[in-house]
């Protein structure tokens, strides 16, 4: 969970825009949206013409609202409300006071506390799945489908589809998404370091075999350097990005120990790619081209290396806040130093327009519930669909509207914000405050209004005066990420026949991943992978792969594919 948490701050950090910007810049940019963008974001499908009298919607702000909110996980600790500048506002002009309940540490064994004792809080934000289907089973949670069709703004930005895939077994729909959208996003990739890139020629680097040479280069010239650094390769970092270079439509399939084919889903161990991509692995292993550490090393390792330029080439799944701090660290000493992204590597004869290093979905990854315990299920939906809207999404997201704030209203079309150059320029620091707490205060979070928002001000900036991650996103990572949202809600239930056998299998996999790593031939390496499958096999691997394949069937089916 650590990682997600990771990632949606980084999200939302990036927004910041640092002293960088410079009021005033223009560039011929042809490819930034039109100025209403953000207004066309959520149309996918049919939409309802009719809007309900503003009478009838409960208005935020007439009276005190309280508001109980759990976030069930056990990293997750709610900012308290009202000492930040976005929820502060929120406290004094909408009178909404929100009451954060601590899981402790032990976000499941809390969870589980307050449903016997039936004091669950009024939202409920959590995983999709499981726990989301206990809760409904139980009676416990508020069908949403009236709320969504009478309130503005999930009603406009959630697509036809995002609404099917969001809908329970009884066909109604009690979770809303955060960080859904309708076009690419996420960090993961590969970069390089440009210094020592320059020193060794700026040669070739786009194929499996251009890196491994270039590898070999860096070893020589440059040994007390990490040639090909991973990040936590126990967690598939690095070695995820290098079975993507070795199969075109790569979609992360190691989270489910399975790749497509044709309807079916079939064994992982047995696909030519991610076989290539194990002897690949294990061959830089071998010759030390990569990092030797790379099952056993820590985030801050990894970090260190980062900021003192220790490494040359780094593809991970969301390298993006590392790399940014790294890079302005080492431009300190030289301006030329620091750290670029690169086109995603590809084995040669494979196209590379469908090679994709890192994956997102059009649903993010947490989901907001309301509980039959809110005294006011609509007045705590009408916060929800508040924050997600334009408003809200740019109080929690740059801080409070107004002359003195980082932007003051909105255009004439209600929507798109208007920016005050001059403040990013004469206080960063506030921004990053704001931005540091968004990452636990968005729950409901409108990617593609957020980004659309973003491309807009940047649109007249020149490249090279643009902060690094906004930057990168823009040229490289956002279009280099495939879209996963067909494979959703693959997870078995953990009691579940298929959940069990899930994990028989993930501890499989975990040990033939580490094993195979350091294997000492090619051959070895994939008996390994052979060992798996035959084992996997053993433990009801079959019956699992259906499981998925059953799901990504009806995924498909409600995104009209």
């Amino acid at each position: 969970m650590k990682n997600k948490r990771n990632f949606l701050l980084n999200v939302l950090f990036v927004f910041m825009v640092t002293i960088l910007l410079l009021a005033g810049c223009s560039s011929d940019n042809t490819s930034a949206p039109p100025a209403n963008e953000p207004e066309k974001q959520g149309d996918s499908g049919p939409k309802a013409e009719s809007e309900t009298p503003e009478s009838d919607l409960y208005e935020l702000g007439k009276e005190e609202l309280e508001v109980s909110f759990y976030g069930n996980y056990g990293w997750y600790q709610m900012p308290k409300w009202g000492k930040d500048p976005a929820s502060k506002w929120i406290e004094d002009n909408l009178k909404v006071h929100v009451t954060a309940i601590s899981s402790g540490g032990n976000n499941a064994q809390k969870l589980q506390t307050m449903i016997a004792g039936d004091e669950l809080s009024d939202i409920v934000w959590t995983e999709r799945g499981a726990d989301v289907e206990r809760l409904r089973e139980a009676g416990m949670l508020v069908p949403l489908d009236e709320f969504i069709e009478k309130y503005p703004n999930f009603k406009k930005h959630l697509s036809e589809q995002h609404l099917a895939m969001l809908r329970s077994p009884d066909g109604k729909i009690y979770q809303l998404p955060n960080y859904y959208t309708q076009q690419p996003n996420g960090n993961a990739g590969y970069a390089i370091n440009k210094k020592i890139y320059k020193e060794l020629g700026s040669p070739k680097l786009e194929t499996t075999d251009d890196l491994y040479e270039y590898l070999k280069a860096v070893k020589e010239k440059f040994p007390d350097v990490t040639p090909f650094e991973t990040g936590l390769a126990k967690e598939g970092h690095g070695i995820d990005q290098i079975f993507s270079s070795f199969k075109e439509g790569n979609l992360s399939f190691t989270r489910f120990f399975g790749v497509p084919d044709g309807d079916k889903i079939v064994s992982i161990y047995k696909d030519p790619g991610f076989r290539e991509s194990v002897v690949f692995v294990a061959r830089l292993m071998r010759e030390k081209l990569m990092t030797l550490d790379a099952n056993t090393q820590t985030e801050d390792q990894v970090k260190e290396k980062a900021m003192n330029g220790k490494f040359a080439v780094i593809a991970t799944f969301d390298p993006m806040k590392m790399l940014a701090a790294a890079d302005a660290e080492l431009k300190k000493n030289d301006p030329e130093d620091g750290y670029m992204f690169i086109q995603p590597i590809v084995k040669d004869g494979l196209d590379r327009s469908k090679i994709y290093p890192g994956t997102y979905n059009q649903l993010g990854w947490n989901v907001a519930l309301i509980t039959k315990k809110a005294k006011n299920p609509e007045a705590v939906f009408a916060l929800l669909d508040w924050m997600t809207g334009p408003e809200g999404s740019m109080i929690l997201n740059w801080g409070p509207p107004g002359p003195d704030g980082y932007w003051n209203g909105f255009e004439a079309d209600g929507v798109t914000p208007k920016f005050n150059n001059e403040k990013y320029l004469s206080d960063p620091d506030t921004l990053a405050e704001i931005n540091g707490k968004a990452g636990d205060l968005v729950w409901v979070g409108n990617t593609m209004f957020l980004d659309n928002t973003k491309k807009q001000m940047l649109s007249n900036v020149p490249a090279d005066q643009i902060d690094f991650s906004n930057r990168w996103q823009m040229e490289i990572t956002w279009a280099t990420q495939g879209d996963f949202t067909e494979f959703l809600n693959w997870e078995p239930a953990p009691d579940s026949e298929e959940g069990i056998i899930r994990q028989s299998i993930r501890d499989i996999w975990l040990t033939a991943r580490a094993k195979s790593m350091y294997a000492k031939t090619d051959e070895e390496a994939l008996q390994i992978l052979d060992k798996a499958h035959d084992d996997s096999m053993k433990v009801g691997y079959e019956k699992f792969l259906d499981h998925v394949a059953k799901v990504w069937a009806e995924n498909k089916k409600a995104l009209k594919k």
